[in-house]
């Protein structure tokens, strides 16, 4: 596969009560000290998990961010990632949004039927 899917959200209105769900329904624990973009979370809200197995994902959100699950598919370029995604028919909903850190790029998507994607690149070297 070209680009893998390398991340997957939870998102809603209540995102401890939804960590303390799936932490008791799947065994996950999260890891709140790294804030996501706050185009996908509130400062503080957003919980990271990696699993001894399969794709790391996080649940987050806060008052104001719609429910949704989303995956991510790494590229490259995030911003070219977007404009081929037009070019084919989808729609660019938002992004390149920065991480805190700096150090990741995130940008959504719907394909031609309405489906939310998400977007995951390194951000690139100052020019």
């Amino acid at each position: 596969m070209a680009h893998p899917v390398v991340h997957f959200e939870i998102i809603g209105g209540n995102p401890g009560r939804l960590r303390d769900y799936y932490g008791d329904l799947f065994g996950w624990q999260f890891d709140l000290t790294n804030d996501a973009a706050t185009a996908v979370s509130a400062p503080g809200e957003y919980g990271f998990t990696q699993p001894p197995s399969g794709i790391p994902g996080g649940i987050g959100g806060g008052e104001g961010y719609g429910p949704r699950t989303l995956f991510y598919v790494g590229v490259p370029d995030v911003e070219k990632a977007l404009k081929q995604a037009e070019t084919l028919g989808g729609t660019r909903v938002s992004g390149p949004h920065p991480n805190p850190a700096g150090t990741l790029q995130v940008g959504f998507f719907t394909d031609p039927e309405g489906h939310l994607i998400g977007l995951a690149a390194p951000t690139p070297p100052p020019a």
